[in-house]
């Protein structure tokens, strides 16, 4: 499924002296009478649905001495992890993110010992990882981004659109114009992304739920993936 919306600008011959047209990133274009031009411009956006999830999983200890700050996060590290390598996900989707043993209270010595892991799911695992990783002790997670395992292939894809849409509005606009189109003197394109990464906050998440095992996973609906590109062109006209 795509969207797209275009805009067109042309370039009418100029019999004054000549002057400068700036188009697509500071690029310039000197037009007189002598140089007959026509400019399109022309935006694509394709989406598709995610076949690839990244979750955020993490931790945060409650205050305590240096040391016993580190021995509880030791714990809640190695049943996490170990809850989501007996899920299945294998150990090269796991990557660590962050981990830190910071003073949480100077005057008290008090220290938390946060750690985190980003881990590659299939989409429709994330909301039975993020429970086993919640019922594990992972008490700041939630987070997920929403891509595919070959992005490039829908970039190509709104590229080969908007290339599309920029060379068929050229040809209308010539017709239209009664001129003859000519060769491309000159192109230029931009991508852009979709939304920002979808977040679910589920900070200290666990603490909230009186019995774990008896609390239903959340209901997280993938989001689209979403590329758009655009192009601008220049042709000679006759």
């Amino acid at each position: 499924m795509s969207l797209f919306r275009f805009s067109v600008v042309v370039l009418s011959l100029l019999s004054a002296s000549s002057c400068f047209a700036q188009l697509a990133n500071q690029v310039q274009l000197k037009i007189d009478p002598t140089n007959r031009t026509l400019t399109v411009s022309a935006d694509e956006r394709v989406t598709a649905e995610p076949d690839l999830a990244i979750v955020h999983i993490g931790f945060l200890t409650t205050p305590s001495d240096a040391k016993q700050a580190y021995s509880n996060g030791s714990r809640a590290s190695n049943q996490i992890i170990s809850a989501l390598k007996q899920a299945g996900i294998p150990e090269a989707s796991i990557r660590s993110e962050s981990q830190t043993l910071e003073s949480s209270d100077p005057k008290a010595h008090k220290f938390q010992l946060q750690q985190s892991w980003v881990v590659e799911v299939p989409p429709a695992r994330v909301a039975e990882i993020l429970d086993i990783a919640v019922t594990a002790g992972a008490t700041q997670s939630g987070q997920v981004e929403w891509t595919l395992s070959n992005v490039k292939a829908l970039e190509d894809k709104a590229l080969e659109k908007a290339a599309a849409r920029a060379q068929s509005d050229a040809g209308v606009l010539a017709k239209g114009m009664g001129v003859q189109l000519g060769r491309l003197i000159y192109t230029t394109n931009q991508l852009s992304r979709g939304s920002v990464p979808y977040s679910y906050g589920v900070a200290n998440f666990s603490a909230q739920v009186a019995d774990k095992r008896a609390s239903a996973p959340l209901a997280i609906e993938p989001h689209k993936v979403s590329r758009g590109a655009t192009v601008y062109a220049v042709y000679a006209i006759e």
